[in-house]
Parts: C-alpha cells; sequence; structure tokens
C-alpha cells in the first residue's frame, strides 16, 4: 500500500483515535489539526499535531501553511456551513475529501431491511440528522459540479472503551450498582447494532486513497444487532450485576420531558437495524467485525474502573430516570 498524507480534523474522538491508530499501522503519514482538549484518548505518538480550531478558518489556514494532502479527513463537519468552510480550505488541495455523516440519515421509519447504502435519506425526527443529509447533498452537487473528490461514510452506533452507547453513560451504571431501576426505551425487543471503534477503523483506514471510492458512500457497520435488553444486560454482568433492575418506558414519554434524548430515540434507536456491508466490503475484501459487544462492554467497564474520576454521574438525568422508574415500573397485582 502506497503511504498517504493524510489530515484528519479532530482526531481524538470515539472513533477518529482508533482510525488515526489504523492509518498510522498502515504507514500513511497522519496530522492531527485540533484544539488539543481531549483527555480521553491518546492519539499516536507518530503523529503530527496542529494546533486550530476548525471553526477559525483563518487559523487553520495559519496551521497548514500552503501544504496539500492526499486525503483530508473531517471529523467535525455537522451543517452545511460546515461543509463550504471545508470547501473553502481543501479544494485543490486534495485528492480524496472524507466526510462523516451518519447512519442515523437513512429513512424513519426503516421500509425496508438490511439498510443498504441506497436506502433513502429521510429523518424528520432528529435535526443532526437533517443536517447530515443536507450536507451529503450539497457535497454530491459539488462533486457532480466541480469533482471536489468526496468520499461520505455513514458510521452507526460505534463505541471505544471510553463510551459507554447507553443514555447516560456513566450515570446508568451507577444506577445499576446501587439497584436503581434504569430506563430502557421502548420494550426493549428491537434490535440495534451496536460498532466497536476498532473494527470501524480497520475498514475505514483501507478507504483512503482509493480512487474507487470518490463520489461513493458506504457506512461501515457491525453485523450483530442485539436487543436493547442484552445491551443493557451486558454492560450490567460487566459491571459486576447480574440482573440489572431494566424499566421499560415507551419513546414518546422519554421525548415528552427530555427532548434531546427523545429525538435520538425517535429519529434513530427506537428502530430496529440491520445493516448490509456488501459495498465496503467490495473494497476491503474479507474485513468483518470481530470484537463481539460483551468484549467490548469489558473494555469500557474496565476503562472507567481504572480511575474512580471517570465516574461522572450526571445528577439531572439521575433525576430524571428516577421520576421515569417510578411512573413506568409495572405495579404488583
Amino acid at each position: 500500500m502506497t503511504a498517504l498524507k493524510v489530515l484528519m480534523i479532530g482526531g481524538s474522538g470515539t472513533i477518529s483515535t482508533s482510525v488515526a491508530h489504523e492509518a498510522v499501522a498502515l504507514g500513511h503519514e497522519v496530522t492531527l489539526l485540533n484544539r488539543g482538549q481531549s483527555d480521553k484518548r491518546t492519539p499516536p505518538s507518530e503523529a503530527r499535531v496542529l494546533r486550530a480550531d476548525i471553526k477559525d478558518e483563518q487559523s487553520v489556514r495559519d496551521a497548514i501553511g500552503d501544504e496539500s494532502f492526499d486525503v483530508v479527513v473531517d471529523w467535525l463537519a455537522f451543517t452545511t456551513d460546515d461543509v463550504r468552510r471545508d470547501h473553502r480550505l481543501f479544494a485543490g488541495r486534495t485528492g480524496q475529501f472524507v466526510f462523516i455523516s451518519s447512519a442515523s440519515a437513512y429513512q424513519k421509519p426503516i421500509s425496508m431491511l438490511p439498510i443498504r447504502e441506497s436506502t433513502p435519506l429521510h429523518n424528520p425526527y432528529w435535526q443532526y440528522s437533517r443536517d447530515k443529509i443536507a450536507c451529503e447533498e450539497l457535497l454530491t452537487q459539488l462533486y457532480r459540479e466541480e469533482g471536489f473528490p468526496v468520499t461520505v461514510v455513514r458510521p452507526s452506533h460505534t463505541y471505544d472503551e471510553a463510551t459507554l452507547p447507553i443514555e447516560g453513560g456513566w450515570t446508568s451504571i451507577a444506577r445499576m450498582r446501587r439497584g436503581a431501576g434504569v430506563v430502557v426505551p421502548g420494550d426493549g425487543t428491537s434490535l440495534w447494532t451496536l460498532t466497536h471503534s476498532r473494527d470501524f477503523a480497520y475498514a475505514f483506514a483501507r478507504l483512503l486513497g482509493r480512487h474507487e471510492a470518490l463520489g461513493e458512500t458506504f457506512h461501515i457497520t457491525s453485523e450483530r444487532p442485539l436487543p436493547w435488553n442484552a445491551i443493557y444486560t451486558l454492560i450490567a454482568r460487566a459491571a459486576g450485576v447480574d440482573e440489572p433492575d431494566l424499566v421499560h418506558v415507551p419513546s414518546d414519554a422519554i421525548a415528552a420531558v427530555d427532548e434531546d434524548w427523545g429525538a435520538s430515540l425517535i429519529g434513530d434507536k427506537a428502530h430496529s437495524v440491520l445493516f448490509d456491508n456488501a459495498k465496503v466490503r467490495s473494497l476491503v475484501p474479507g474485513w468483518a467485525p470481530q470484537i463481539p459487544f460483551d468484549v467490548g462492554a469489558r473494555e469500557m467497564v474496565g476503562w472507567f474502573d481504572a480511575d474512580p474520576s471517570r465516574q461522572v454521574v450526571d445528577e439531572r438525568l439521575d433525576g430524571l430516570m428516577d421520576r421515569l422508574v417510578e411512573t413506568y415500573r409495572p405495579r404488583a397485582l
């Protein structure tokens, strides 16, 4: 594989840190451009780090000077204004621009499974997803009209050891350990797909520099969906709780008391999902997710237990969960 000069905007997040390590392992020359404010994850020591705020366009120009890159990956573009800024900064200066979209952009409710890249994009429930759709549409226009060399990647729910993929993160673990009820949206039987960041990174890093990926869209996900009841139970067992007190609460009821939590449910997590990864496998032959969620759950709990300062309880959310549990816990007859 030819070594590439790769610029990553961000590079210290849940997914991007694993991708940076994988890109370095493949022999690429990786530069991370960020504000240097993350203390959760360690970037690869081989990566060059530039300090700039992507929201300050001039600071980015000052940081990168007149450099060009084989690949630019922006992990922090969320709106069409962000995309227009990236186009101004990198048009003519990169052979591939990778936009990180979201699998939540796929139509809700879902009309057919498995989800493929050709599944329509439509999410009337979550502004985050609508913004990602608008970004994709703008980038498609720039590709068609100017040849701006975009590749779109849609992660689904991706986690690493520092990111608990349940509402409240450590707050829910703390509740499990003290025997308090834990809110599970819906009846807990809908299927959800969780992807370990290292599995994602293996496939993603091998799309970099591929001319076949230009103008194309890929999702990269696990292929082992689990019911939400199982997800919460596996996390609880990793935390030493054999039988967590799971209290099922309708997603609409959650949305009525917490708009952001509700939007992420009704616009995404309340819908069963199953993904077909044939398209990414066509460019990364033999790739398949390797890390089952029970292993990932133990990694996450171990990371939080290793340092008590990481065990932060969200008092507002904790109180909200108390009220939801009290309201929706089944009453004894």
